[in-house]
């Protein structure tokens, strides 16, 4: 949670800067900042091979800050219930940060996006194997890589038909303690300048 703390500073001094630079010029910004509100499905799978889909929503912030370099960060909440008739549920909360690239084509219809986040990823209502015994819950740390596409709908609206990533966490599960996830979401983005 400490990585957590200094990540949302670190986001909040970087969004500060490129707003304070634009403002002092009269030409408007090529990069917005905007916010998403996506739905997201999250493929995983037990230490036995066997596949799971947690589902959940998501949240994040991304700030342009020069010709389609920017940042983003991402929060995204996920559940499922008795895998795989198992008892066993599991609940996560997966905060990243990082660097993002967006493409648009000249007709600025489509934004194409690519990044590559790392954060922490906080499990919880689920078993978690120990060397003292098993635990309920559990901080890792996440990794996300992969990208997405945005519609223009209005100059302040556009719709994310698809976004696909790999999360890698490293949940204590008592072997590798490391799952690689396929998280896929599609969603709805507020520009903001």
């Amino acid at each position: 949670m400490h990585l957590l703390r200094h990540s949302l500073l670190l986001f909040g001094v970087l969004l500060a800067v490129p707003t304070r630079n634009h403002a002092q010029t009269s030409q408007p910004t090529k990069y917005p900042v905007s916010v998403a509100l996506t739905y997201q499905a999250q493929r995983s799978n037990t230490v036995g091979g066997n596949i799971f889909w947690l589902q959940g929503g998501g949240g994040e912030i991304s700030a342009g800050l020069y010709r389609g370099f920017g940042i983003a960060m991402n929060i995204a909440g996920m559940h499922t219930s008795n895998i795989n008739n198992s008892g066993v549920d599991h609940t996560s909360i997966t905060m990243t940060f990082g660097p993002r690239y967006t493409w648009r084509p000249k007709s600025d219809r489509l934004a194409i996006f690519g990044q590559t986040l790392i954060g922490d990823s906080h499990g919880w209502n689920s078993v978690f194997p120990a060397t003292t015994g098993a635990t309920s819950t559990y901080d890792a740390f996440a990794l996300q890589v992969g990208g997405g596409v945005d519609v223009k709908m209005s100059h302040r609206i556009a719709f994310r038909p698809v976004e696909a990533n790999w999360v890698r966490t490293g949940f204590s599960n008592s072997t590798t303690n490391v799952q690689n996830n396929l998280r896929l979401g599609a969603g709805i983005v507020f520009r903001l300048q």
